[in-house]
């Protein structure tokens, strides 16, 4: 039975993230050796450049929820240095899932930026050659896995774990493929409520807040099942009001806050905005939409923006994330398996009124 503890010392997380990073070194050389073992030296610097544009510029938020969750789930004495040093190289591999997931979603998304630098696609145009660098991210999260955890209790859970998210996150992919029609016209028809809760639980929400503290959850050694079913619904609730940020962001955030283009309107994207937006249209302003919207036209696209403006869906945002915060919190507080709520907590408040 794991016995929980809030931590008498407050990290910031400002050292928390440098605390990480200075692992980052270690987790490039397991990468590095297990590519140098079959003495193709080149494959292996290629691999560094891959690395370090990719995985480490980001806010880390997935990684850090990680360590976090962890420290409020074991008990004083197994806050070691090694165990600590083993849920910080699982953080990485956390990045390492967003970092090839990323690339992957850039490429299908034709987007331009990501993290205020152009998109690996881009780099040195390397184009669909980007596909089989995502591929190598991704086996590298296996190979720390076995490296690190091989013979532990929780092996097959983390290697279970992130199988079964990536799984779904693929699938949550395709269902916001299919809903765009693949880049091409999309179908208004097909953005309603119950298909945009769909894309945004398996696109988003299992792998960027479910993801996190289920495998903090294996590593302290947790076999509670009300416990994992508890935190999964918490968690996805949190993740689905990410991805919704996400959509707002896209349409009204800025550039050089958050770091990336934003191309959901040109792409005819399932998106939060254009969910409500069809709810509230006239048969008119309907028209507009089936005319302009998953258009790259600069004139269409103001056209949609404008829409969404006379819709005042931004005061609509603010209002539904507000309304939703509150739920969360109530259902954190209602909390009844046993679990440490600061867990959930650290998480929300951390995206609440996010900006990027």
């Amino acid at each position: 039975m794991a016995h929980f503890v809030t931590p008498t010392v407050r990290i910031t997380s400002k050292e928390e993230s440098q605390q990480l990073m200075a692992v980052w070194p270690d987790v490039i050389r397991d990468i590095k050796e297990v590519i140098e073992n079959f003495n193709i030296p080149d494959v292996a610097k290629w691999m560094e450049k891959i690395l370090q544009y990719n995985v480490p510029q980001g806010k880390k938020n997935r990684g850090l929820s990680l360590v976090h969750a962890y420290k409020l789930l074991v008990s004083s004495d197994q806050l070691t240095e090694e165990n600590i040093r083993l849920a910080q190289i699982v953080a990485w591999c956390m990045e390492l899932m967003q970092a090839y997931l990323s690339i992957m979603d850039d490429i299908e998304d034709q987007s331009l930026f990501r993290r205020g630098q152009p998109c690996w696609y881009r780099y040195n145009d390397l184009g669909l050659a980007a596909i089989n660098d995502s591929f190598m991210l991704q086996c590298s999260i296996f190979c720390l896995i076995r490296k690190h955890f091989k013979g532990k209790d929780c092996y097959v859970h983390l290697l279970e774990t992130f199988q079964d998210v990536t799984m779904k996150v693929a699938m949550g992919q395709s269902l916001d493929l299919l809903s765009s029609n693949f880049g091409n016209k999309p179908n208004l028809d097909l953005f309603t409520t119950n298909q945009y809760n769909s894309i945004i639980k398996f696109k988003t929400a299992y792998y960027t807040t479910y993801l996190p503290v289920i495998v903090a959850m294996h590593l302290a050694g947790i076999k509670n099942q009300e416990m994992f079913r508890e935190a999964t619904t918490i968690l996805t609730e949190i993740g689905c009001l990410f991805q919704i940020q996400d959509d707002y962001l896209d349409c009204y955030g800025d550039f050089e806050v958050c770091g990336k283009d934003n191309t959901d309107i040109q792409e005819g994207k399932c998106t939060w905005l254009i969910v409500e937006a069809l709810q509230r249209v006239t048969p008119q302003q309907r028209k507009i939409l089936e005319e302009c919207y998953g258009d790259f036209d600069r004139e269409k696209v103001q056209r949609v923006k404008q829409l969404f403006n006379d819709l005042n869906l931004q005061d609509a945002y603010f209002r539904y994330e507000e309304k939703t915060y509150n739920l969360i919190n109530m259902h954190i507080k209602q909390m009844s398996s046993g679990l440490p709520d600061n867990i959930f907590f650290y998480m929300l408040n951390k995206f609440y009124k996010r900006v990027s």
